[in-house]
């Protein structure tokens, strides 16, 4: 039995506008990037195919190269979809250099009465972007339901199935009699069709461990700043530390707070304290490296978690905030609060956290009695000392 291309081309459109319809239903609800993704992907693909529709016609100058270019363009947005659930942006440029190639080839090859113009290229961008997807749904994080794997194999075999076509047309040509059998527009819709229903069948479970990823980062941060609160700070630190004694490997932790900060409310109003928050926390993100934990630990008080940090490298960190923070732009008729720091270290993280913790509350409660905006550091031979004096 032949396929019919044309009727296999129809009920692929059908299947497509379908699932457009449910996934631009599900985007609306829930924002989720990958969601928002597939439906441009799955509109890219419904134009592209009706167009596609209809070669033969008079209008088959322009509407072969549009259909090959949606279709590429559609496999790029499945792509950036994918690097999206790896939190991963994508340029314009890279969703645009394989349709723009593919519309450059289409156009060259004489479109009016070549069906296959552009063939090679299109071919070869549509395993490039369907290969990548495959990719980077592999390579999703752990946190995410297992079904990335298998989508990422769905993939990887669709991917494999446009190299060899790619090959055969390459090889023999579209008119090749194993190109029209295995390769052909007929073959290749029901193929197509088939993997829509799959994938978008689990669209469902990765949208959804999107959903709850941006809802699981919401509550382990705080809503005004964007760092760590308190309760997941303590979580994460108490983890790292029990790290880094297995490996005997040192820490610091500096505790801040913004002097008078309750003048700046009173004086400028709750607007401009929070703009001092968010400058804060700012300047902390951009002195501190990525493997330190940073946290709103309440009101204007911060704390910093410094695996492998020395005393020295803490209290350098504080000073690189405070002068960052003082470099800052101001709003008009706005002053910022100086800062006050106690640091503390341990050289083999010999403490715990709660200990170390209250150590550098002592020594910020030094800071401020010896008249704020500065640094005050306990070390270890110092710490048993500092602590009672601050609990009498």
């Amino acid at each position: 039995m032949v396929l019919d291309a044309f009727s296999v081309r129809v009920a692929l459109g059908v299947v497509t506008v379908t699932l457009f319809i449910l996934f631009c239903a599900s985007f609306h609800r829930t924002r989720s990037p990958y969601a928002g993704w597939w439906s441009l992907a799955l509109l890219e693909f419904m134009v592209g195919n009706a167009a596609f529709l209809l070669n033969g016609t008079t209008h088959q100058q322009w509407a072969n190269p549009v259909g090959n270019v949606l279709v590429v363009a559609g496999a790029f947005s499945v792509w950036a979809g994918a690097r999206s659930l790896r939190d991963l942006k994508t340029t314009p440029w890279q969703l645009a250099v394989g349709a723009g190639i593919t519309a450059v080839a289409s156009v060259l090859e004489d479109p009016g009465t070549n069906v296959w113009s552009g063939g090679f290229v299109y071919l070869a961008m549509m395993t490039v972007g369907i290969a990548l997807a495959a990719k980077d749904l592999w390579f999703i994080k752990a946190s995410h339901s297992q079904v990335h794997k298998a989508l990422s194999l769905a993939a990887g075999l669709l991917a494999l199935y446009y190299l060899g076509r790619w090959g055969v047309y390459a090889a023999e040509g579209p008119t090749s009699a194993t190109f029209r059998t295995y390769f052909g527009p007929a073959p290749s819709g029901l193929v197509s069709m088939v993997l829509l229903v799959t994938v978008s069948f689990s669209m469902t479970a990765l949208t959804s461990d999107q959903l709850i990823k941006g809802l699981k980062e919401r509550a382990a941060r705080d809503h005004l700043t964007g760092l760590l609160n308190r309760g997941t700070f303590l979580e994460l630190a108490t983890g790292e530390l029990n790290r880094l004694r297995a490996t005997e490997s040192g820490v610091a932790i500096v505790l801040a707070d913004l002097d008078h900060f309750k003048a700046v409310n009173d004086e400028y109003g709750h607007g401009a304290g929070d703009v001092a928050l968010k400058a804060f926390a700012a300047a902390c993100t951009a002195s501190a490296r990525s493997t330190d934990l940073i946290a709103r630990y309440g009101g204007e008080e911060f704390i910093l978690f410094l695996p492998g940090a020395t005393q020295e490298r803490a209290e350098s960190i504080a000073s690189e905030i405070s002068r960052r923070m003082a470099a800052m732009a101001v709003p008009e008729g706005v002053t910022f609060p100086t800062i006050s720091y106690g640091v503390t270290s341990s050289p083999r993280a010999a403490a715990d956290l709660a200990f170390m913790i209250e150590v550098a509350d002592a020594a910020l409660y030094s800071a401020k009695a010896q008249g704020r905006n500065r640094i005050v550091g306990a070390d270890r031979l110092e710490a048993a000392i500092i602590a009672d004096e601050a609990r009498s």
